[in-house]
């Protein structure tokens, strides 16, 4: 019937899981489900739960017919014979499981022993040493290898270590380490006390240069008034801003604000241990090596009055005397062995500045004490600077000198 298959040509009906698939009369389209191609793909393997047979004698692929019942539990029992029989030991694969058993020993022990070598190390002085004291780290350099602090600014962890990411002062606060810049803009907190020069007299306020990114800023309503006056600043006080402060003088300050939008600062002069610093000498250094401390206004024994800013600018002048009653200051006059006095410990300042350690009172003495052998002018040699500095450098390593 041009090219349909006769029926005659066909084989004979089969069953196909159980009679889900009966093809009645050899009509191949009566079931759209049972195809010849879907007999073919069974031939090769692709129809699952099919098992096939040889072709017919036409060409056709057949199905093998349903088996009974008796044959199909035959073949389970030898196939579960099949599998209950022991298999001979692969070479490979034990060796392999022997090798992976040995190597998670072999890790297991050698974690242990990087966990005591840790702890050895981490009791070692020099370790404790770091820790919690003002010592200048270098990048890359191992502050500590406790376990038990927390990572702060300028600081990464790698390998379980607490290594420094910037040159600086390791400092501590509980369990948390950070390195303070040694050569960065001076970034203000609240409470700071800091020396700054007035750059610009403004409306109803003073820029104040104190080393940081941006001009401080002083209001008229943060200064005290001449006499220590508490009242509300009215337009007289601002025509008379300049006999307050003008341009290029110095001062001692306190932060009073941290604006979060530029971090520029806002100052304040309202206490009387701050204003108008009188005649002396005036110095910059790194504002990293400046201790913060309860107290930056210091007489030193030699009559020298110091005021150490947290923002690295100092100033070396004469006594710092107590305001009167009146909020006035009486500063002494300059003497020559003031004057020689003054010069002394501007250059031992330098010199601990140029050793990279920390400036505070005691760092001062120490240096002052042991420069008296010395000439002022011969501070400033190299190997005169080590010999000064070395009390100094032993207190800031944390060990405490004698004396």
């Amino acid at each position: 019937m041009g090219g349909m298959v006769g029926v005659e040509e066909l084989p004979p009906p089969v069953v196909v899981g159980g009679g889900a698939g009966t093809c009645r009369g050899g009509d191949v389209r009566a079931r759209p489900s049972l195809r010849v191609e879907d007999a073919g793909e069974a031939m090769t393997g692709k129809l699952r739960g099919v098992k096939t047979f040889a072709t017919s004698t036409k060409g056709y692929p057949a199905l093998l017919p349903e088996v009974s019942h008796d044959t199909k539990h035959a073949q389970q029992q030898q196939l579960l014979l099949l599998l209950q029989q022991p298999q001979p030991p692969h070479t490979t694969t034990t060796t392999t499981m022997a090798s992976s058993e040995v190597d998670v020993r072999l890790a297991s022990s050698k974690k242990r022993r990087v966990q005591a070598s840790a702890g050895s190390v981490a009791t070692e002085p020099g370790v404790a040493r770091l820790v919690g004291a003002h010592h200048v780290v270098t990048p890359g350099e191992v502050i500590t290898e406790e376990q038990g602090f927390m990572r702060g600014h300028g600081t990464f962890v790698q390998d379980g270590k607490l290594l420094a990411a910037v040159a600086g002062v390791v400092e501590r606060i509980n369990k948390v380490i950070s390195v303070r810049p040694i050569r960065s803009r001076y970034v203000g907190e609240i409470g700071d006390v800091v020396v700054g020069r007035i750059t610009e007299v403004g409306h109803r306020r003073w820029k104040v240069d104190t080393q940081s990114r941006l001009d401080s800023v002083l209001r008229l309503s943060s200064v005290n008034l001449p006499g220590g006056t508490l009242r509300r600043k009215s337009a007289e006080d601002e025509l008379m801003m300049r006999e307050f402060f003008q341009e290029g003088d110095l001062l001692s300050g306190e932060v009073q604000m941290v604006h979060q939008e530029d971090g520029s600062l806002s100052l304040h002069t309202r206490s009387l241990k701050y204003g108008k610093l009188g005649p002396g000498t005036f110095l910059v250094v790194p504002a990293g090596l400046v201790k913060r401390s309860k107290n930056h206004f210091h007489t030193l024994p030699c009559g020298v009055g110091v005021v150490l800013g947290n923002n690295g600018y100092i100033w070396i002048g004469g006594p710092l005397s107590q305001p009167t009653e009146d909020g006035a200051r009486t500063d002494e006059p300059i003497t020559p062995q003031l004057r020689a006095n003054i010069g002394r410990v501007r250059n031992c300042v330098m010199a601990l500045a140029n050793q990279s350690l920390s400036l505070f009172d005691t760092t001062l003495i120490y240096t002052y004490d042991d420069s008296m052998p010395f000439d002022v002018k011969d501070l400033l040699k190299p190997e005169i600077v080590e010999s000064v500095c070395t009390r100094a450098r032993q207190l800031c390593g944390g060990d405490v000198p004698q004396h």
